[in-house]
């Protein structure tokens, strides 16, 4: 998936020294490396500077792909800009970019250490193609008071319609230069992408907002006017002032001016299947002369856009006691737990491996976990509650359920059985998917299933996994230990075959080295199961969820931040850090 990152801060400390007036901040985000890639950390960019303010909000976003389960973390650095000298270190902040997408709104605030809260953003990135825009205003009115020469120094700003399930709200995506001691400025050509400015939909309102420019950043508000991409095109005037075509500027309802489109051009745009109103293949290049009609194309909405949504996830963990585990007293053995807690066998490891990606969406946190393949009062159970409690809290909750059963005198049987805690998984599922129904919200769930082997009825796990295909659930499935898993992988393959796919097993020695590998490997499918889900049942993505700043949770910054950035002539360089270590 492709997603556009957006920061704001607000309460900065100020740097510029004494009698320097106010810090001028930028940022910087770097993507982090691995150390066993080998790969530098990649700087994804740097936003524009905004003067005397301790509250940026930056306009330039930086765009990356991300695949579920993978753990990418961005640092974000914030400078103070010196034309003379070095820039000044404002702050920094470590981004996970799952804990921002599974966040209610995806937004995400941090605590930083140097003072101030920095703001995130991420959305989903639609679209292809470039505007090219140049805009002239007329005929605005003079802010700056009484006088021939004090006159406004006015620019503007582009934002996005946000259709949220609170009500219609504003994005800022573009703030243009100043024009100093000026009524009839002809601001600069500016070239934008389409998925920033409309998110690919030509038709997306947008707000065209005009200031006059202040030092203290207090800037006086001159009007406002509401268009179209499509409105732009139209209303091009191919650089001369058309009154039959000026947009007209109001500010509390009254005549504040107007803005004429110079130039209004849309480039390289394309669909990218990700968007209901994406702009179509034809539109190479297009302004004055052509009317563009979107094409509503036939693929499903994407996973972020049932995330934004407000789309709640559900998971439970299913836990092999089979006595091919061997005697989890034995040490070497797959349920042996260390004494001391000092290393994780492999079950505890697929656990919290996995569980760290999944609790990210799961709000609150609260898993059941189920047992199975293990004797109780003589009679094999496979279907059984782990722990004290019908649901634990967290991956510690979790792991200790896990570890109590070995208190609660079971004994290890045979044979493996996952049909039972997958018919439990599904009800589970489709119990919550109802209930969130009722609410007008959605729910989808997810079944851990950590096992030592192949089941010993492939036949009959096959046909479980066809009957709760139709459910709102997905099941991974991690083979530990060196047992032989052709049949696991069959059955994996075989699920394809039904309505939905919705199995994955992935073999947990393949991935012995690495935690994020792991989790990586058998999450990937989830975002394509969830789709296809909703789609089949013609359940649409809700309203997107938008968050206030001040119901936002701040986090602290709680790691070291280790990066060393060089400007050098526009470049900027990672000279040290940037890079993270893997494993457990």
């Amino acid at each position: 998936m492709k997603l556009e990152l957006s920061l704001r801060a607000v309460d900065l400390k100020n740097v510029a020294g004494l009698w320097k007036g106010t810090s001028d901040p930028f940022c910087v985000v770097t993507q982090m490396s691995t150390s066993s890639s080998g790969a530098p950390p990649q700087v994804l960019g740097r936003s524009e500077v905004i003067q005397n303010t301790l509250s940026p909000s930056w306009t330039h976003v930086f765009p990356f792909d991300y695949e579920m389960g993978t753990i990418v973390k961005l640092i974000v650095t914030i400078y103070d800009e010196e034309t003379k000298r070095d820039n000044k270190p404002m702050g920094s902040a470590l981004l996970d970019v799952a804990d921002v997408l599974g966040a209610r709104g995806q937004r995400k605030a941090i605590q930083l250490r140097q003072g101030g809260k920095l703001f995130a953003h991420l959305r989903e990135r639609h679209g292809t193609g470039l505007l090219r825009l140049q805009l002239k205003a007329s005929q605005l009115k003079n802010t700056e008071g009484f006088g021939f020469r004090n006159k406004s120094d006015p620019f503007f700003e582009i934002s996005r319609q946000i259709n949220s399930a609170s009500g219609d709200t504003w994005d800022n995506v573009y703030r243009s230069e100043t024009k100093m001691n000026n009524l009839e400025p002809e601001w600069n050509m500016t070239t934008l992408e389409l998925s920033t400015v409309c998110g690919g939909d030509i038709h997306l309102p947008l707000k065209v907002t005009i200031y006059d420019y202040d030092d203290d950043g207090k800037h006086d508000y001159m009007g406002e006017l509401e268009t179209t991409v499509q409105g732009l095109l139209t209303a091009c005037t191919n650089g001369v002032e058309d009154p039959s075509k000026a947009l007209k500027v109001q500010k509390q309802g009254k005549a504040a001016g107007v803005v004429y489109v110079f130039q209004a051009e849309v480039s390289g745009a394309s669909n990218n299947n990700h968007h209901n109103n994406d702009v179509t293949p034809r539109m190479a290049a297009v302004s004055l002369q052509e009317t563009v009609t979107p094409v509503v194309p036939t693929t499903a909405p994407s996973f972020v856009r049932y995330l934004s949504g407000g789309l709640e996830f559900n998971v439970v963990v299913g836990i092999d006691f089979t006595g091919s585990n061997g005697n989890p007293r034995d040490a070497g053995t797959l349920h042996y737990l260390d004494p001391t807690g000092a290393t994780k066998n492999d079950y505890e490891k697929a656990i919290s491996s996995i569980l760290s990606v999944l609790s990210k969406y799961d709000h609150d946190q609260q898993y059941p976990v189920l047992g199975f393949g293990a004797k109780y009062n003589g009679v094999v159970n496979h279907c059984f509650q782990c722990g004290p409690h019908p649901e634990a809290k967290g991956i510690d909750g979790v792991l200790d359920a896990y570890h109590q059963v070995f208190r609660s005198g079971l004994i290890m049987s045979s044979p493996t059985d996952i049909t039972h805690v997958i018919q439990k998984a599904a009800e589970r599922a489709t119990d919550a998917q109802k209930k969130a129904e009722a609410f007008g919200k959605q729910a989808y769930s997810i079944l851990l299933v950590v096992t030592d082997g192949a089941v010993t009825d492939v036949k009959a796990t096959a046909d479980c996994l066809a009957r709760v295909c139709d459910a709102p659930l997905s099941i991974v499935i991690v083979g530990v230990g060196h047992a032989d898993f052709t049949a696991m992988q069959f059955l994996d393959d075989a699920n394809k075959s039904t309505r939905r796919d919705i199995a994955q097993f992935v073999e947990f020695n393949q991935h012995k080295e690495s935690s994020a590998s792991l989790s990586a490997a058998t999450l990937k499918e989830i975002p394509d199961q969830v789709v296809s889900y909703f789609q089949w049942r013609g359940i649409s993505p809700g309203k997107p969820i938008e968050v206030e700043e001040e119901d936002i949770i701040v986090a602290e910054e709680e790691e070291d931040i280790d990066l060393s950035l060089d400007f050098q002539e526009g470049d900027i360089v990672v000279t040290a850090g940037g890079t993270r270590e893997i494993g457990w």
